[in-house]
């Protein structure tokens, strides 16, 4: 009978510990997934609208553009750069504390300009697919739109962003460029949104 019970003991002690076990492989499994391959964000503000809207739920692809060691934010293995046009997520060069959102539109090297909402690189239009304009004209009340701005070069490794919401983003216009050890990832599909529960799953372009 001794023999039995602690036989007992020992399948309750294997049980509980395949729990532990299981619980921990779970837990490190998805800390390694969130740091290196995809992570889920929650759009706060309206700067990039009509693209993203406040309450949207977003997942950000971390491995598109290399693997970066944590904290470090060096890249280990590169596997692509940022393009024109990308909705990035990346670390507020102005308070390290903040991530923000932005739509790639200067890569490293190129000029930038706006003339009265026309973007120009390098000197030829932008086909500015996704830019919103609330405020039209020159005349508008609002303090913090910026319609136009001298020619800019941007640096090496750095980009060049702005909120589809032109009238309405805090972008590169006023504090400058993202080093691109500051990127966290490409966004890439809407997986929840509250109130606007249409925009369930859709894909970010």
């Amino acid at each position: 009978m001794e023999e039995h019970r602690d036989t007992g003991k020992i399948k309750k002690k294997s049980t509980f510990r395949e729990y532990v076990e299981a619980a921990a492989i779970a837990i490190l499994l998805a800390l390694f997934i969130r740091t290196f391959v995809v992570q889920a964000f929650k759009i706060p503000s309206g700067s990039m609208k009509p693209t993203l809207l406040i309450g949207d739920h977003i997942l950000v692809n971390k491995f598109i553009y290399g693997i970066k060691m944590p904290f470090l934010r060096k890249t280990i293995i590169p596997t692509g750069k940022p393009k024109r046009d990308d909705v990035i997520v990346f670390i507020y060069p102005v308070d390290k504390s903040k991530d923000f959102i932005k739509r790639v539109i200067g890569l490293p090297g190129e000029k930038v300009e706006m003339i009265d909402n026309k973007i120009y690189i390098n000197g030829k239009l932008y086909d500015d697919k996704h830019g919103f304009y609330m405020d039209q004209g020159s005349g508008s009340d609002n303090p913090g739109r910026k319609d136009r701005f001298a020619p800019v070069v941007v640096p090496d490794n750095h980009y060049f962003v702005m909120g589809d919401n032109r009238d309405h983003s805090y972008d590169s216009r006023f504090w400058g460029y993202v080093p691109s050890g500051s990127i966290k990832g490409k966004a890439f599909i809407i997986y929840w949104s509250w109130p606007h529960w249409e925009r369930f799953l859709n894909l970010i372009k």
